[in-house]
């Protein structure tokens, strides 16, 4: 199967595109056109332009998880791709999210920054699923992301706030899309905060495949210990993987080491890449 992939949004960019904290993926084959993340603001609809794409005949928007930087473009994106267009997230992803930036200061707010009714208003319907959610032919989303690997877990500096109860977000809203390109799986993640190999693993189990043909998007291993990227990095090995590209929160250490191991075969995530499979 053609898949066609385009970032409209990442920390990093190349020639005259916008970065930002933040992420925003097109996906194209021949069965449907879909945008996984609309990263922060702007970005992601000012780079599609330079980018030579539209938001017109969208399948879906699918939402990684309920942080700003992967879901403040969405109302602008909404306004340009018309009425009817799927917004596929968990439910949870609208809990109310936080960040401890510093200690003793207080939690900073960085849930998602539009209600259901405005993106609803907007025409868009509103997909909120645990389960794995089939968007077309050989595409779908993970659901819900088991913790097996044993040394992934979700960041303990990011909370959600209920009332006057705080504790560690679970993350049950992260979640990554797997298209099946025929001759092995590819794989998108947000900021995989249950852990790029969870992510992986489920992709395997909800479709059966297991051969790993590309793992694309944020690794979220910008604050993680070496051991952990050590683990990571011994595990992506082990799949023979075509293509690991990473950005986003996978910080520089990270990515330095995933190009010391993995090669050719790892490439640095940046607005403008252009990635294609056939």
């Amino acid at each position: 199967m053609k898949i066609d992939i385009t970032v409209l949004a990442d920390n990093t960019a190349s020639s005259s595109y916008l970065a930002e904290w933040g992420l925003s993926i097109l996906i194209e084959t021949e069965y449907a056109k879909i945008l996984f993340d609309t990263g922060r603001s702007f970005t992601a609809l000012h780079n599609a332009g330079l980018a030579g794409k539209d938001f017109s005949n969208l399948k879906a928007i699918v939402l990684s998880h309920g942080h700003y930087d992967h879901t403040g473009g969405l109302t602008g994106i909404l306004k340009k791709a018309g009425e009817g267009v799927n917004v596929i997230a968990h439910p949870s992803a609208f809990n109310p999210k936080y960040a401890i930036r510093a200690s003793g200061s207080p939690p900073d707010y960085i849930g998602i920054p539009h209600s259901k009714q405005e993106i609803e208003d907007l025409g868009a319907n509103l997909v909120l699923t645990p389960l794995p959610f089939q968007i077309a032919e050989s595409i779908t989303t993970t659901g819900e992301i088991p913790l097996i690997s044993g040394f992934e877990c979700p960041d303990k500096n990011l909370l959600e706030i209920r009332g006057a109860n705080s504790f560690p977000d679970p993350f049950l809203d992260d979640l990554a899309l797997v298209v099946n390109s025929g001759s092995g799986l590819v794989v998108i993640a947000g900021c995989s905060h249950r852990g790029i190999i969870n992510a992986v693993t489920q992709a395997q189990k909800i479709t059966g495949e297991k051969k790993i043909r590309s793992v694309i998007g944020g690794f979220h291993l910008y604050c993680a210990t070496p051991e952990q990227i050590s683990s990571t990095i011994d595990a992506l090995k082990e799949m023979k993987i075509e293509l690991v590209a990473a950005g986003h929160c996978t910080g520089f250490t990270a990515c330095c080491s995933l190009h010391s191991a993995l090669g050719d075969s790892f490439s640095l995530l940046k607005t403008g890449a252009k990635i294609h499979f056939s």
